[in-house]
């Protein structure tokens, strides 16, 4: 079992950054994919970002050039580093870990962009 745990969400205006932190409970968590996800009001979940064990990134046209997903596996941490935010990045973030048959969900931070 894995214990996710997503923090860094809150409220900030157009324009501005944070960073999201998802900590994993678990040693050897660098053997782990990990994505992050996000889910606005009245809409589906999105995939946002992934890492993958080996430190490739990937990411969804709409947040290129402005999120970056990193990990500190000595941590059993992934990053969100998410810079120029837009009102439309509003929307509760979750930290997603795959490995094989094993598939884990955070419990979701709250990123809200408004002025």
């Amino acid at each position: 079992q894995v214990q996710l745990v997503e923090s860094g969400g809150g409220l900030v205006q157009p324009g501005g950054s944070l960073r999201l932190s998802c900590s994993a409970s678990r040693l050897f968590f660098s053997v782990f994919a990990v994505g992050w996800y996000r889910q606005a009001p009245g809409k589906q979940r999105d995939l946002v970002a992934t890492v993958t064990s080996g430190g490739s990134a990937n990411y969804a046209d709409s947040v290129k050039g402005r999120f970056t997903i990193s990990r500190d596996n000595r941590k059993s941490t992934v990053y969100l580093q998410m810079n120029r935010l837009k009102s439309e990045d509003t929307a509760v973030y979750y930290c997603n870990a795959q490995f094989r048959t094993e598939d884990y969900w955070g419990q979701g931070t709250q990123v809200t962009v408004s002025s």
